[in-house]
């Protein structure tokens, strides 16, 4: 049996290791920018990837990320596992019953926004084959255009589901319509493609016909007498097994089965998966927190590693064919928002949400890389028309997340801690009094606005005065808004011992959070006052934040409890 060696083994964990350190990193940077954090995850592919690291430092680049070998069919498979279990995630997501309800709709939108980027794509593949980047000649060209217009016309559904996540978009009826439509407009392309490799003669051990049989049957089995079966397993399981080890032991083993299936038949593992979680999701007798736990691991985990898996894969500066690229570009973006956007009009939906039905069917990625490295392999397409594929599909899903802000004028949730630092932060209160706490908080707040320690307590103790501000749980907020403030102020004490801020459930406050605003902002002491309800709602965190010892430590544990 076949074995990586030591130095191999070195490097490949020290290259997942940074990858995935960057994606974190980016994805990080991207939200604080307001932006979906799959945004700063393919961003640190495209660092470490060719274009940058690898223009820079090219052996450096190729020895961490080498594209032979056993370290590269290793890498390559954790990609894939990576794609295929975050589609297990999304699937565990979906409410069938809304995909139910706006199955005409979703049908209605998905045809659309294949006829119109395929339509557009295939006449000039056909017309200008040398300009796009293919082989001519009879049934080359035919084979050519089909190509280019399933390739323009295909979504991306592991990129539309995270972008609809980090937008808190993915649970509402348009984000079940985006996913309905994007599921079908998958399927629907796989099967052209399927179609495409049999003109070719590389097509997979079945038929279209079988193929296509197989997974409609695979489908409607899994969402009818799978899903039965999965309802009466669980209760059996969690009787006899250990939490959460045995569910999830279950739930992977299944949407590993169902991925080898679906890849079998010459579809795609990741369809396996994602019918899977589906199936899994729609139990009742699947609980909270082990859907929690699963979702976690694998969105911060897999996830990144997958979509910085994409920078990886190509170099943008060689090859790279400006006009092509934009030509290709706006084919896909044209064809896809316009199709769509009439299609949900047309359906009844709000102008507003429609354009953002079309902006969000037109993120691509995965699928258009997979399809144009298996066209560039058989040698249908040249490198110029695989780079401008592939910069097609990094550009459309980039900017899906901000179009879709901006079409929804989505505003972002105020988070409390946003506006706190280590430097008005204090581990240990000094006070026993409501009046002495205030005082202490206040000194540390005036640090930072440059107002006096006496004025800030005087305003806080004076709203304290008209009604207490113990919220309960161990929670105190005093606030006040006060002129001269430009920026709002959040000082943060924590007292073991407990100070009475006359809470309605009898307790001490053991956290004291003095809200500092400007006069002139309403709105803004209302959502930080909503935001620190909802954190601290559960009594663990209460416990728990008493004994930290850092603001580091204070702003990990809050933000663990804001998700």
């Amino acid at each position: 049996m076949a074995s990586l060696s030591s130095h191999e083994v070195t490097v490949l964990f020290l290259a997942l290791g940074l990858l995935l350190a960057t994606a974190r990193l980016f994805a990080e940077i991207a939200k604080r920018f307001n932006q979906p954090m799959v945004l700063g995850e393919i961003l640190a592919g495209v660092f470490w990837g060719p274009t940058i690291v690898g223009t820079l430092a090219p052996h450096f680049s190729s020895y961490l990320f080498p594209t032979q070998g056993g370290g590269a069919l290793v890498l390559d498979g954790m990609m894939t596992l990576a794609i295929t279990l975050f589609l297990l995630v999304a699937g565990m997501e979906v409410d069938l019953s809304t995909l139910w309800r706006q199955g005409k709709t979703a049908i209605a939108v998905s045809l659309a926004g294949i006829i119109g980027p395929f339509g557009v794509g295939f006449a000039a593949a056909w017309f200008f084959p040398q300009f796009i980047g293919g082989q001519t000649g009879g049934e080359n060209t035919l084979v050519f255009a089909l190509f280019i217009g399933t390739a323009l016309s295909i979504s991306a559904l592991p990129v539309i589901i995270k972008t609809l996540m980090d937008l808190n978009l993915y649970r509402s009826d348009l984000g079940m319509l985006v996913v309905a439509a994007a599921v079908f407009n998958d399927l629907v392309g796989w099967i052209i493609f399927a179609v495409i490799l049999g003109m070719i003669g590389k097509t997979n051990q079945f038929s279209i016909g079988t193929t296509i049989f197989l997974t409609l049957a695979f489908a409607g089995g899994m969402l009818t007498v799978g899903r039965w079966l999965i309802n009466r397993s669980l209760p059996w399981i969690q009787a006899h097994s250990s939490w959460p080890g045995g569910i999830l032991g279950f739930s992977l083993s299944l949407a590993l089965f169902c991925a080898a299936f679906t890849e079998w038949i010459g579809i795609h593992a990741i369809f396996g998966a994602f019918i899977a979680g589906i199936a899994l999701g729609d139990s009742r007798h699947l609980r909270e927190r082990t859907r929690a736990t699963i979702e976690q691991f694998v969105s911060f985990i897999f996830a990144p590693l997958f979509f910085a898996g994409i920078g990886l894969r190509v170099n943008f500066v060689k090859e790279f064919d400006l006009l092509l690229v934009i030509t290709v570009l706006i084919i896909a973006t044209l064809g896809k928002v316009i199709g769509c956007g009439l299609a949900g009009r047309m359906s009844g939906m709000a102008r507003r949400e429609a354009w953002a039905m079309g902006f969000g069917m037109n993120a691509r990625g995965a699928m258009e890389i997979i399809l144009g490295l298996l066209a560039l392999q058989y040698g249908l397409i040249n490198e110029r028309l695989f780079v401008a594929l592939v910069v097609m599909a990094l550009v459309t899903s980039l900017m899906s997340g901000p179009i879709l802000q901006r079409v929804l004028r989505l505003k972002r949730q105020n988070r409390f801690t946003k506006f706190t630092n280590g430097r008005t932060f204090i581990n240990r209160l000094q006070a026993r009094s409501r009046a002495e706490a205030v005082a202490e908080l206040a000194a540390v707040a005036a640090t930072a606005c440059g107002l006096e320690a006496g004025e800030i307590s005087d305003g806080a103790m004076l709203r304290e005065q008209l009604m207490p501000t113990g919220i309960g749980n161990g929670i105190a907020v005093p606030h006040a808004r006060m002129r001269g403030v430009t920026e709002t102020i959040i000082a943060v004490g924590l007292s073991a011992a407990g100070i009475d801020f006359d809470s309605p459930d009898g307790r001490p406050a053991h956290v004291i959070l003095l809200i500092i605003t400007p006069t002139h902002d309403d709105g803004m002491q209302l959502e930080i006052l909503a935001d620190i309800a909802k954190v601290f709602r559960n009594t663990e965190i209460c416990h728990k934040i008493v004994a930290v010892e850092s603001y580091t430590e204070f702003l990990a544990l809050t933000r663990s409890y804001s998700r």
